[in-house]
């Protein structure tokens, strides 16, 4: 058989809806088919001279794209009368199918916003789990009316997502899921080296789809360049970037062209082209990209050529912005008109059962609406905010305290008269240390990375022999890219390890920080709870570095940390403290999939005395395995005192309790210091409970004046109803940390917090 193209569609009057024209344009142009029709073939037989898709496969695709486009149709119908809450749609897209059929459903997917064809074909893969039917058209309908029966986020957004599917729900508007897409794909690769049962075959690849837009976003760059950068080396990366051509975003081109100019001869990105506009020509070339990536475990760029009619979303009124002619010529392109004539020119349908697939399709999407709209939707805040952080605090402190491994522990130390308890009192980078090769004994599925971790053993040595105690393949360097590294940790958390990746500095955080707040902190919250990141990130940071460095070295903002709902951020200041609390953050990611953040004092690595040169003071035994802080749970200096309370974290420790002793010598005042150690979430309760029992307050925070830690604490107090108690505030300037002894003039000191308690004693 030979192929023909769609004909035009006339252009019509300028008209705004242009849904309603493609649907028309659709309708019109199978009922003035004239083209030849051969005889029907047989189910197994080609479709088309040359093409890699049988009858069969050829009508389970033209569903799923009719499925897609009728789900755009029903929510821009629907969206006016508050029965839909999201219209970007996938018409154009709806090619994409076929790299669904090409996959499996066990190949983990991160897809963007275009889907709906994906999905719809996916669903083809699993029909039935767990006794429920899987239902592509009600369950998208559920998630566009924000239902609580929505599999994929309980109504929480409009997302693609499914857990029997493993379709992790992305509500990237960019390209941020591409460093993940790229981890997992390494992840597959990695369980195995380790001896992990992955949840997924061993020969899975990663699926990640995205708009040719998107592939110049920063975020994007950096996977393919990681991907690239991993096949280099000859290591294992089976990801599959699937970007979806249409040549425009929102309002903007893409210049003609410029996708297979920049990626076509890519070094290490295996480079692939499909006709998404066309089944029958597309899919082979679909079907080879990924059995490239599957067999070579190559990272695979695939160039699937797609259009966008109906606009960005249904409140995108395009012909405001585009001419007639031009819109004319999109809609043209249709993807459906050219499905519907291979139809027909094959003989694989007739005009009618087109027709009345198109209509019963349609009846089956408005019908799935109907029923979507009637179900529940969240009402309280309890409801919305269930699956963001949760937290089983028996179950976390018992798996904390957990020390069945003893013997492990015993080998991993060279014997029980070396273990570190038997030890003398150490400083904080040894007993971070010791905690880390403690949790390697204790999961072995734990993997510690970033930038000179391995060999080096980090830039202040807190990781050294690590890589030697357990080898490369748990304990390795990664490129200088902090975004990878946490891709690369999601990545590992959604095969069920548990990453604990390094950032060497906090100020090299925020090169990254979408990474934890839009990606892995949100996932939880999108998937109803049924995908998990768990992960300890460690953060080296904080000030009170002399000056060295500047403030790249001594940088105090963790603001953006305590902006990320369901994020945990503990802060030691101490070193028994430090091994506790790593013992616990290991729990609440094993137990309850938290996203946890470490922020280790630098400056506090080393510190070996408190009062006086030689003391000894700020050196701690390392606790038994079987002790481990509760979160929240503060450490007081002092408790019987009430003359005064400090509450300080991290550096502001040491020079609070320097502070006290000054200020008891000079005003009398017994103090009380409250180490805080959890900065996110602060225990409100704990910060009020100890502000009721003093009469005078000082909140020492070494953040910035604006938006720090020491705001929240105020915040706690006053909303306890204690703001009326003498209170003064010491905390750092809000400007960036210069060199040499100049930073001492923008961070608190010891002498600062005596005359803050000077201020108080003029006022009570």
């Amino acid at each position: 058989m030979t192929a023909t193209t769609a004909k035009p569609i006339p252009a019509r009057m300028k008209g705004v809806n242009r849904a309603e024209i493609c649907d028309v344009n659709f309708q019109e142009f199978v009922r003035d088919w004239n083209g030849g029709v051969d005889a029907k073939p047989s189910p197994h037989e080609a479709i088309l001279d040359g093409s890699a898709l049988d009858a069969q496969g050829f009508r389970e695709l033209f569903e799923s794209q009719l499925i897609s486009r009728h789900l755009d149709l029903m929510a821009r119908v629907l969206r006016v009368q508050n029965k839909v809450f999201y219209t970007i749609g996938s018409s154009g897209h709806e090619g994409n199918a076929m790299v669904a059929r090409a996959t499996r459903h066990t190949d983990p997917a991160f897809l963007h916003y275009r889907s709906g064809a994906f999905m719809a074909e996916r669903f083809r893969k699993l029909p039935g789990t767990d006794g429920r039917k899987l239902d592509p058209i009600m369950d998208s309908a559920l998630s566009f009316a924000a239902s609580k029966d929505d599999p994929a986020s309980g109504g929480r957004h409009k997302v693609w997502g499914s857990k029997p599917l493993w379709v992790l729900p992305q509500t990237s508007t960019i390209a941020s899921h591409l460093p993940k897409a790229f981890g997992t794909a390494v992840a597959i690769e990695q369980g195995r080296r380790i001896g992990h049962a992955l949840p997924i075959p061993n020969d899975s690849i990663a699926i990640c789809s995205f708009g040719d837009a998107s592939s110049n976003h920063a975020t994007a760059q950096t996977a393919f360049n990681a991907a690239a950068w991993t096949a280099y080396q000859k290591l294992p990366a089976p990801v599959l970037f699937v970007c979806e051509d249409n040549g425009i975003g929102i309002s903007v081109k893409t210049p003609t062209d410029w996708i297979s100019r920049n990626f076509r001869d890519r070094a290490d990105l295996d480079y692939f082209f499909a006709d998404g506009l066309d089944l029958s020509a597309g899919y082979g070339d679909v079907q080879a990209a990924v059995e490239h990536c599957r067999r070579t475990r190559r990272p695979t760029f695939l160039h699937l050529r797609t259009t966008r009619i109906m606009g960005h979303a249904g409140t995108d009124f395009e012909i405001e912005w585009r001419s007639i002619e031009e819109l004319c010529a999109v809609e043209a392109s249709d993807p459906l008109l050219r499905s519907a004539a291979i139809a027909l020119e094959s003989g694989l349908m007739s005009k009618d059962e087109i027709l009345a697939l198109y209509e019963d399709t349609r009846r089956k999407c408005f019908a799935a609406a109907e029923d979507a709209d009637r179900r529940p939707r969240l009402t309280t805040l309890e409801d919305v905010m269930a699956p963001l952080a949760p937290f089983t605090p028996a179950a976390v402190q018992a798996e904390a305290t957990r020390a069945d491994y003893a013997d492990k522990r015993a080998a991993v130390f060279g014997g029980e008269a070396k273990l570190p308890e038997r030890q003398a009192p150490r400083h904080l980078a040894i007993q971070i240390n010791n905690a880390l090769h403690e949790l390697f004994a204790k999961y072995p599925e734990t993997l510690l990375f970033g930038e000179d971790v391995a060999q080096k053993g980090g830039v202040y040595t807190v990781t050294k022999g690590l890589h030697k105690a357990f080898g490369n393949r748990r304990v390795f360097n990664t490129l200088l890219d902090e975004t990878v590294i946490l891709g690369l940790a999601q990545g590992y958390a959604n095969l069920g390890m548990l990453p604990v990746p390094e950032i060497q500095y906090l100020a090299y955080l925020h090169n990254a920080i979408d990474q934890i707040r839009g990606e892995a902190a949100s996932l939880q919250f999108f998937s109803n709870d049924q995908y998990r990141n768990p992960m300890v990130v460690r953060i080296a940071g904080l000030g009170y570095q002399r000056g060295f460095g500047g403030h790249f070295h001594n940088d105090n903002s963790i603001t953006a940390l305590r902006d990320i709902p369901g994020l945990v951020v503990g802060c030691p200041s101490r070193g028994d403290d430090a091994a506790m609390m790593l013992r616990t953050l290991a729990a609440l990611a094993k137990v309850d999939g938290r996203v946890c953040a470490f922020l280790e004092p630098i400056a506090l690595y080393m510190a070996k005395d408190l009062y006086e040169a030689g003391d000894g003071g700020w050196l701690t035994s390392y606790p038994p395995p079987d002790q481990a802080l509760v979160l929240g749970e503060e450490r007081v200096y002092a408790p019987e005192a009430t003359d005064c309370v400090i509450f300080s974290f991290g550096n502001g420790i040491p020079m609070s309790l320097r502070a006290a002793r000054a200020i008891e010598a000079q005003y009398g005042w017994k103090v009380r210091v409250v180490d805080l150690r959890w900065l996110v979430p602060l225990n409100d309760a704990a910060i009020a409970k100890h502000a009721a029992q003093c009469k005078r307050i000082l909140v020492v925070d070494e953040g910035r004046h604006s938006a720090g830690v020491g705001e929240g604490v105020i915040t706690a107090i006053t909303e306890a109803g204690h703001g009326g108690k003498p209170l003064q505030r010491v905390v750092g300037a809000d400007t960036f940390t210069p060199l040499a002894g100049a930073a001492f003039l923008v961070i608190p000191s010891d002498e600062e917090i005596v005359a803050a308690a000077g201020m108080l004693a003029k006022r009570s």
